[in-house]
């Protein structure tokens, strides 16, 4: 299972939310590029790239930032955020990220087709943000009647095999991963599945470790609160 350590961006420093709200916002660092390096080092095999403000607000103000940080590390990165058309697609591949994460417009008949064909399904994700089950769409701010097994069906029909499953309930929580959903998702949908949300120390990347199937795990909040050891790769080994 590879490790993601997420970097939040918005207003161009390192934050975390709970629960994806803005007013419980907390501030880690004012230099992502540092962040990323000190990632790196400790054993990541991806970062995890979230523009915030574009998520929000539908335009990005971080994009210089990701640019260096895609440059500074020898680790692929990714990159989600406000992924809803070619424009921002293209201009998210061009900071030097391998891939862009669609979220909100993932929902949308027809798109992920589209962009597919247009950029290519390895360079792009889909974020799946469930609440209770459900897609979580714009920020999280709103739930639709879609489920997020039938939406992961429909994203590998397009091609595209990476799909990050992001339990809302348990995001920057620090209570533990839904593991009862990642099962469940694996079990149901052949794709590359990276769990996000809830990781609250090792023990809960050693569980997520042994959902058959699962090929990632996003790292968020303990990171930046000392939960995690110094050497990530001793987690797992």
């Amino acid at each position: 299972m590879l490790l993601y350590p997420a970097i939040d961006l918005m207003d161009g420093q390192v934050v975390r939310l709970e629960r994806g709200e803005a007013a419980k916002k907390t501030i880690y660092s004012t230099d992502p590029v540092a962040i990323a390096k000190q990632w790196e080092a400790a054993g990541a095999d991806w970062i995890h790239l979230v523009d915030l403000d574009a998520a929000f607000e539908g335009k990005s103000r971080n994009l210089e930032i990701i640019k260096a940080i895609a440059a500074a590390v020898s680790v692929p990165c990714e990159l989600g955020g406000g992924m809803r058309d070619a424009s921002s697609i293209e201009a998210g591949l061009a900071t030097g990220v391998r891939r862009v994460i669609i979220g909100t417009k993932a929902a949308e008949p027809g798109f992920l087709a589209t962009m597919a064909a247009t950029f290519g399904p390895d360079r792009l994700a889909v974020g799946i943000d469930a609440k209770e089950g459900k897609v979580a769409v714009k920020g999280w701010v709103e739930t639709m009647e879609l489920t997020a097994l039938d939406l992961a069906r429909e994203v590998v029909n397009t091609g595209i095999r990476t799909i990050i499953y992001t339990d809302i309930a348990t995001d920057g929580m620090l209570q533990g991963p839904n593991i009862a959903a990642m099962h469940e998702m694996a079990a149901s949908v052949p794709c590359d599945l990276i769990a996000s949300g809830g990781v609250s120390g090792p023990e809960d990347l050693r569980e997520l470790a042994t959902v058959p199937g699962l090929h990632g795990a996003i790292i968020g909040r303990a990171l930046y609160e000392g939960r995690m050891p110094e050497d990530l790769r001793t987690i797992l080994s």
